[in-house]
């Protein structure tokens, strides 16, 4: 799974998002949400990747994808220790004008490693009003 990951997120094999799609679709039918919500990914990290592979995989599941939150840029999280990412300051914010309150919401990341991206993301939306955020990642790393 690992380098099939690295095939998808880092090299660009956004076609690997397809084959993910059964896989989704049967675990998110089964659950409640109003907003399915990709992890952002900076500016400059989408423009060269490409696409965001959290985006992607809602799509291809055949979801719609809420664009709630911003990233700003910093170090890729591959780059850093499992401390340094454990200690991540807040990189999230919400879009402004962005509906939140008495929402249910399910974050979507391609993999959980240390839980600081879900962590900060989570934090965000809930400090604006969410009900409730989960999430949902293809693997743990």
């Amino acid at each position: 799974m690992k380098e099939t990951i690295a095939r998808y997120k880092f090299r660009g094999d956004y076609i690997l998002a397809k084959a993910f799609s059964p896989f989704i679709i049967e675990r998110l039918q089964s659950l409640h949400f109003d907003f399915l919500v990709p992890i952002p990914l900076s500016p400059e990290r989408l423009y060269e990747r490409g696409f965001n592979q959290s985006s992607a995989l809602i799509q291809e599941a055949g979801f719609t994808s809420v664009e709630l939150l911003q990233r700003s840029h910093s170090e890729k999280q591959s780059k850093k220790s499992r401390k340094e990412r454990m200690h991540l300051t807040q990189v999230f914010e919400l879009f402004p004008d962005s509906a939140v309150k008495d929402k249910d919401l399910l974050l979507i990341d391609d993999i959980y490693t240390t839980g600081s991206t879900l962590y900060h993301a989570a934090k965000v939306l809930k400090e604006r009003g969410a009900a409730s955020v989960c999430s949902f990642t293809l693997a743990r790393g």
